[in-house]
């Protein structure tokens, strides 16, 4: 799974968000590390929803803007399952290897 698609999922886990509030939480999320464009969000919100790992929750008008909301679907929450236990594996696998490297001026076993 690509980054912007996990950051999305993860952002909508907590309940439907508009785009602004999507980009804001993804960014959080990351710490900092990802900042979504719009263009690559709506984008990738155009792709999930046709995935159907996404859904139009409601719209709203604001200050005279439509604001359209998102929510994950149960589709969505299982993929973004799947990824987290992929990415514990990995995580758990190095950190593994980690503690079993030899810390320097040691020799290896």
């Amino acid at each position: 799974m690509q980054e912007p698609t996990f950051l999305i999922l993860t952002a909508l886990a907590d309940g439907p968000q508009h785009g602004y509030g999507i980009i804001t939480d993804a960014e959080r999320i990351s710490g900092g590390r990802t900042r979504l464009r719009a263009g690559t969000l709506y984008a990738a919100l155009d792709r999930l929803q046709a995935d159907g790992l996404i859904g139009a929750d409601r719209e709203e008008v604001v200050d005279g803007r439509l604001r359209r909301y998102y929510r994950l679907t149960d589709e969505g929450a299982a993929a973004l399952a799947a990824e987290v236990d992929a990415l514990r594996r990995r995580t758990e696998a190095a950190a593994r290897r980690l503690a079993a490297r030899p810390r320097p001026g040691t020799a290896p076993a």
